[in-house]
């Protein structure tokens, strides 16, 4: 079965409570979004010395340091080198500074904000594609990537319902095209939901072995009225999907981590209540 793990916060930014609950619940692999108040990449030589103490107090390994690098800009008014630019591929190389400290091998990197038709023909090519928006994410994305080779670790880009990657098949396709086995995929099939891709099989077996680790949550999504509800686990509409999944990740030997989303909030409840209302059922259907 594959590895669970749990994006900290999801449980409570308070980052030694959520290592508690962590423990209450056996998890020992821990993904780093924010801790405190801080957003890792932002993390001072004092916090993140006394992230470092908890961690090895707690027993947890840290799966993957996700900053959301490089998400909401968009690709027509970014260049390599500008103000915007540098500020992020500075909070990336902070983001990597943080993961060999806290001996992670995986850092998040987003892509950019959504155009919405990348590639056509028919007559689609002149009317409806943003003309040389891919081509321009990749030249954008080279300079992270080549620091990650620097670096020796790997950047995992995100499938995001805002981000230029939304689906499997996206994913794999950059992957692909930017040739570097510093470059791979973070899964998170419930936001391909947003992009109409089916979790399982299209989204899994686009990816091939791009895959290097996955969100899971649950949720509804009604795209015409531009809405996402997040539900607790096995509820919404990534339920029939989560067998399929868990099955393929056994049979294929995925060897990363399935790190558990908790963006549920019940009603009258905390973000505690929806991870746990949910973790149980997830670590049955991966764990």
């Amino acid at each position: 079965m594959a590895t669970l793990g749990v994006i900290t916060d999801g449980i409570s930014r308070e980052f030694e409570h959520a290592l508690e609950v962590m423990r209450e619940h056996g998890v020992r692999q821990a993904e780093l979004q924010y801790v405190w108040d801080w957003e890792v990449g932002d993390l001072d030589d004092a916090v993140l010395g006394r992230v470092e103490d908890l961690v090895g107090q707690y027993g947890v390994r840290v799966s993957c340091v996700s900053r959301h690098n490089f998400a909401g800009l968009s690709v027509g008014q970014v260049e390599v080198g500008d103000a915007m630019h540098s500020a992020h591929m500075d909070a990336l190389g902070r983001c990597i500074a943080e993961a060999r400290a806290l001996h992670c091998g995986l850092v998040r990197i987003m892509s950019f904000d959504k155009e919405m038709i990348l590639f056509g023909s028919g007559g689609a090519e002149e009317w409806n594609v943003a003309t040389g928006a891919w081509d321009r994410l990749k030249m954008l994305l080279h300079p992270a990537v080549q620091r990650a080779e620097d670096e020796g670790v790997t950047l995992v880009v995100e499938t995001g319902n805002n981000a230029m990657v939304t689906s499997g098949h996206l994913g794999r396709r950059l992957v692909d095209e930017m040739g570097s086995d510093r470059l791979r995929v973070l899964w998170d099939p419930g936001n391909s939901l947003y992009c109409n891709e089916p979790a399982y099989p299209d989204g899994y077996e686009a990816l091939g072995a791009s895959l290097a680790h996955v969100h899971i949550k649950d949720l509804r999504v009604d795209i015409p009225k531009a809405t996402v509800e997040q539900c607790r686990f096995g509820d919404g509409q990534m339920a029939p999907y989560f067998g399929g999944i868990a099955s393929a990740l056994v049979r294929d030997r995925f060897r990363g981590v399935v790190s558990f989303e908790s963006v549920h909030r019940p009603r009258g409840g905390s973000f505690e209540d929806g991870f746990r209302a949910s973790f149980p059922a997830f670590r049955r259907t991966f764990g």
